[in-house]
């Protein structure tokens, strides 16, 4: 398969599908390389802010997807007739914020770093699909631990998890500044990526 198929296939898959499709299962189908389809994906992500194309080519952690570039969001947000996303609130961010930075975390480990109830915005952010439950400990009650989903990176514009602030290691009342420090760096990048 030549190099412009092997794109243009990429294209296609991505597009059809709507959600992220893992970089392996797109090698897999289409019988190359893993780092083929890395390249091939790096090069059309860079064709489209070249081109300043409508769509960008994203990149969440091992998968792809084909998305409405940040800059036309307004436009196709008035198009489509939907209503701009609610903001996050304070308390989402920071139940958003420890579970993003201490996963797998359960909603018990997020009460006791925030020292208050979190039941209702862990189930708010789970609905808003931001986080997932990823399993249950095996301790008695078996309590859900829950992670992030690729809509965070999606919603953060985040490639990875690597790409959070560093948390560097300090006493609990210099980790919660710190813990501050990151909700409102989290803050700052949703509002800079607008999603539709």
């Amino acid at each position: 398969m030549e190099i412009k198929d092997v794109e243009a296939a990429v294209e296609g898959i991505l597009f059809a599908a709507g959600e992220p499709v893992a970089i392996g299962r797109i090698a897999d189908v289409l019988e190359q390389d893993k780092r083929v389809i890395e390249d091939v994906a790096a090069r059309l992500a860079d064709a489209y802010i070249m081109n300043r194309r409508g769509i960008r080519l994203v990149r969440l952690e091992n998968s792809l997807q084909l998305c409405s570039s940040p800059e036309f969001a307004d436009v196709i947000r008035r198009t489509l007739e939907t209503r701009k996303p609610a903001q996050l609130s304070q308390t989402a961010l920071e139940v958003l914020a420890i579970i993003a930075y201490f996963q797998p975390a359960t909603k018990a480990y997020v009460e006791q770093i925030r020292g208050v109830d979190s039941s209702y915005t862990v189930s708010s952010l789970e609905e808003k699909g931001l986080i997932e439950p990823c399993g249950k400990l095996k301790v008695p009650g078996r309590p859900t631990v829950y992670r992030t989903t690729k809509a965070f990176l999606r919603t953060f514009g985040l490639t990875s998890l690597d790409e959070l602030p560093m948390l560097p290691e300090a006493s609990k009342s210099e980790r919660q500044l710190e813990l501050q420090s990151a909700i409102e760096a989290i803050a700052g990048k949703e509002n800079q990526v607008s999603e539709v």
